[in-house]
């Protein structure tokens, strides 16, 4: 089973980077951080956070809720520690989740999106997927290939390499 995740709004981009990898990565808006806990703990998330003091919480120092205390503030640095500290992979499973509401992708064909997306992104791209909540529309484009090269770029400088096998 996949390591599934919780961000603090303090690492809100982190998480749309785990999400990008294909790692269901919520991102808790609410200052209530009794909310944020009983929702890692009911739904067995990793908790991600910049916050010192939350990680002298008893249910952290005493193992019952896992979470890691984001050291870096350059967003890369901190995806690669994250990558680090739980031996995850860059490529789990990219763009299976939407970016902006952590649901699963679908695939759609191209007549269902004919008049959701661009003529010219119509005319050169054949294979779509859309989010059942938002209705994001998303395709291997110009954008696509951007992320894959910076995916491939921090696992480059992360260090060890990190794929399945």
């Amino acid at each position: 089973m996949a390591i599934k995740f919780i961000a603090d709004n303090n690492v809100g981009k982190l998480a749309r980077w785990l999400r990008l990898m294909g790692y269901d990565a919520l991102l808790f808006k609410q200052k209530d951080d009794g909310q944020m806990i009983n929702t890692a703990l009911n739904e067995d998330r990793v908790i991600l956070t910049k916050d010192v003091q939350f990680m002298k919480r008893r249910l952290v120092t005493n193992g019952r809720l896992k979470a890691i205390l984001v050291k870096q503030d350059d967003l890369k640095l901190q995806v690669q520690e994250v990558v680090k500290a739980l031996n995850l992979d860059y490529h789990f499973a990219p763009f299976s989740l939407c970016l902006e509401c952590n649901r699963a992708l679908l695939p759609r064909s191209k007549e269902e999106v004919q008049n959701l997306v661009p003529p010219r992104v119509f005319e050169t791209q054949t294979q779509y997927m859309e989010c059942p909540a938002c209705h994001r529309i998303y395709w291997q484009g110009t954008h696509w290939q951007a992320m894959v090269k910076k995916l491939q770029d921090l696992e480059g400088e992360g260090g060890e390499k990190h794929t399945s096998s």
